[in-house]
């Protein structure tokens, strides 16, 4: 992949945080400094992935029912199917079902 480089002020101080980072990871300030911008950019990313998450489940909430069903009715029926069984496992290995 073709670099570019680029000129980046920093205070004494930053520099020295950079310069203590970037030995304590044995790596370059060139690397720690990618690093850090790759990670910023990252960050923006799934701001914008979460932030149109947020909007779809806005203008489609999680437990409406639409076109593939009710939700909440799939789960009702799916816990009374799950507690039938359980009750039969329960007779059948000679127990009170509950």
């Amino acid at each position: 992949m073709a670099r570019t480089q680029t000129l980046v002020q920093l205070n004494d101080e930053l520099l020295a945080a950079l310069d203590q980072r970037a030995a304590k990871r044995g790596v370059s300030r060139s690397r720690v400094i990618r690093d850090a911008v790759e990670a910023y950019v990252h960050g923006d990313l799934e701001a914008e992935i979460s932030r149109r998450i947020v909007e779809g489940y806005r203008r489609h909430p999680q437990w409406e029912p639409d076109e593939w069903g009710d939700p909440a009715a799939f789960l009702d029926h799916a816990a009374r199917e799950t507690h039938r069984r359980l009750n039969e496992e329960e007779r059948q290995a000679g127990h009170e079902a509950w």
